[in-house]
């Protein structure tokens, strides 16, 4: 799990893909921590991604960087939230305790978790490792 780890912190923005019915949807994310050996991301309960996540919680990120190396992982969302969490998530990201640090009025925080994740590291010659988690 550590090259995956080491791979998103040098290369922070990655697109995060969910299915919605039919139609694939993919956007931009840009935060991950690592607690209790489990790779966590953050969005808020009023979201179309959590919506996305609760009906169907297999999504994939992609990732890569200048050089051609990239990085696909995929799993299945496992939602987990807790005080300590937030407070390392705003700690991190400081702009996120701004949007979601408010639980009397401001948006509702997320966090999932990768369960089952299976993280291809690749590049454009044809390396490639799995690494599973």
């Amino acid at each position: 799990m550590q090259k995956v780890i080491d791979f998103l912190d040098a290369n922070p923005v990655f697109q995060l893909a969910t299915v919605e019915g039919d139609q694939p949807r993919v956007r931009p994310f840009g935060f991950h921590i690592v607690d209790s050996g489990k790779l966590y991301f953050f969005t808020g309960e009023g979201k179309k991604v959590y919506n996305q996540l609760v009906a169907n919680p297999k999504f994939e990120i992609s990732v890569s960087n200048e050089t051609g190396q990239w990085l696909r992982l995929s799993g299945k969302a496992v939602f987990h939230t807790t005080s300590e969490l937030l407070e390392k998530s705003f700690d991190k990201a400081p702009m996120l305790r701004d949007i979601y640090g408010n639980p009397a009025g401001g948006p509702k925080p997320a966090m999932f978790y990768v369960q089952d994740a299976e993280a291809v590291l690749a590049d454009m010659t044809g390396n490639s490792e799995t690494i599973t988690f």
